[in-house]
């Protein structure tokens, strides 16, 4: 029900953090994965490191903000690996400023590269998802389209936006034998949120306390929940956001 054998995943900031957990739990499956991202360096070090875990991999560079470079993406992915299953929007960025202090630039910056870049991805990859059969679209949203913090003004509207672009997508293409379905990270140990501790004073210990698991997430624990939305396990399932977040965003 799991076996991912012979299907292709694409994943967009898949050489590291969050994304590169998503991209070995589909390795693990058995399905072949094509990193995208920008740094060759980090590119070929995740490659690596899927294919130590026995699965055939490869890198393609991609700036997800430019709808060209995206179309080009998915077209190396088929060419390289044969074909698409399985597209991971995970490319992500925040700008942490109190809202009155936000840039147009800071604000397009945000929204491009989370939101925009989603969506035409998603364009792109959409006649490879729908001839292959089970095509399957997995968003990387956040817990904070579920409540507000201070300094995420552009980077809480990206992700509210996320959750519902992944309804339209899941209702618009069901007819295609596609799902789209969302993840909501919570506070996880990434160089992202090691930034985030570094501004936000007391932030590690609210953390810690808040969430009932009693610690930072870790990109492992993505594994799992990008394997069973792309299996047939989750054929019946789409338009769903699940919490990744050990409980912090069900505490009052």
């Amino acid at each position: 029900m799991f076996d991912l054998s012979g299907r292709v995943a694409l994943v967009t900031g898949g050489n590291g953090g969050i994304g590169l957990g998503f991209a070995r739990g589909l390795a693990r499956n058995g399905a072949a994965v094509m990193v995208a991202g920008r740094d060759p360096a980090k590119n070929a070090a995740a490659v690596t490191a899927l294919e130590e875990l026995g699965a055939t991999a490869a890198s393609v560079e991609v700036d997800v903000t430019d709808q060209e470079s995206l179309k080009a993406m998915v077209a190396r992915c088929v060419e390289v690996l044969g074909r698409l299953d399985i597209l991971v929007n995970n490319a992500g960025t925040n700008i942490r400023r109190p809202p009155e202090q936000v840039t147009l630039q800071d604000w397009h910056t945000v929204l491009n590269t989370n939101l925009t870049s989603a969506m035409f991805a998603a364009q792109a990859a959409h006649p490879y998802l729908k001839a292959g059969g089970v095509g399957r679209v997995i968003n990387n949203g956040s817990m904070l389209s579920i409540f507000g913090m201070p300094l995420h003004a552009a980077y809480a509207s990206s992700k509210g936006a996320v959750v519902q672009l992944t309804k339209s997508l899941a209702t618009a293409w069901a007819k295609d034998g596609i799902t789209v379905n969302c993840v909501l990270p919570g506070w996880i140990d990434t160089d992202l949120t090691r930034g985030a501790r570094r501004d936000i004073p007391g932030l590690d210990d609210n953390v810690r306390a808040r969430a009932p698991a009693g610690r930072w997430g870790t990109p492992e624990d993505f594994e799992g929940i990008a394997a069973f939305y792309a299996s047939d396990a989750a054929a019946y399932i789409t338009g769903t956001s699940i919490a990744v977040d050990g409980g912090y965003s069900i505490q009052g």
